[in-house]
């Protein structure tokens, strides 16, 4: 594979959280290309994923959006192979353990500081917060999606 540039998918992507689509969309936009994706199947895709998975606070938006990628990535079509399945878990949980010690949780409600490990989102507003200067400022989301852009770019510039 090519080696791509990093820093040029990571502005892409902070651009599009920057215009207003969701953390996950934003990460996933910035690549699909790649994998034969335009840009608007993209965001309908990881669209569910924003705000914590549906605005639950649950698994942070941007780093389900690495998740989808590394699956499209190394994802198996066979539900027989279990070694390719393992793979891909793998990978998985190695963004997420770079995401975590880089961001200090994967988990929306930690790294927003709005509720500790053990509460659950389900039921939280489901209205999304206007975006604005004030949301820019209190909120490190756009930090988050340069964070996941730049490990899932990495990533793919150590494939062969």
């Amino acid at each position: 594979m090519e080696k791509i540039n990093v820093e040029e998918r990571v502005e892409r992507a902070v651009a599009f959280f920057k215009e207003g689509y969701n953390c996950s969309q934003s990460v996933v936009a910035a690549y699909a290309d790649i994998y034969g994706y335009t840009t608007e199947q993209a965001l309908m895709m990881s669209a569910s994923f924003g705000a914590g998975i549906g605005r639950m606070r649950e698994t942070c938006g941007a780093a389900c959006g690495m998740f989808l990628l590394a699956g499209l990535q190394t994802g198996c079509t066979d539900p027989k192979d279990a070694a390719g399945k393992g793979a891909n878990y793998a990978v998985v949980q190695d963004l997420a353990a770079k995401f975590a010690h880089i961001n200090g949780s994967i988990v929306c409600a930690e790294l927003l500081g709005l509720r500790e490990k053990s509460q659950s989102g389900i039921g939280s507003p489901t209205a999304p917060q206007e975006r604005n200067a004030e949301y820019y400022k209190k909120r490190p989301c756009v930090e988050m999606v340069r964070s996941a852009a730049t490990l899932f770019g990495e990533y793919l510039n150590t494939q062969e």
